[in-house]
């Protein structure tokens, strides 16, 4: 898990905001944790490489 953080800030529709916190919940997941986890998959599947924490990596 990444040590240091950066603030990303979105626009969202209160209502996908509301489901969206809803089915993180019911996944026993933060918001936070699953947009992580999108942003490293999206990174992966476009072939992106970046630091990590640890080195270069896809984490």
């Amino acid at each position: 898990m990444e040590k240091k953080t950066a603030r990303l800030t979105l626009m969202i529709d209160p209502h996908k905001k509301q489901a969206f916190e809803k089915l993180c919940a019911s996944q026993d997941l933060t918001p936070s944790q699953v947009v992580r986890q999108l942003i490293r998959d999206y990174l992966r599947g476009h072939g992106v490489e970046y630091e990590s924490q640890t080195g270069k990596d896809y984490e």
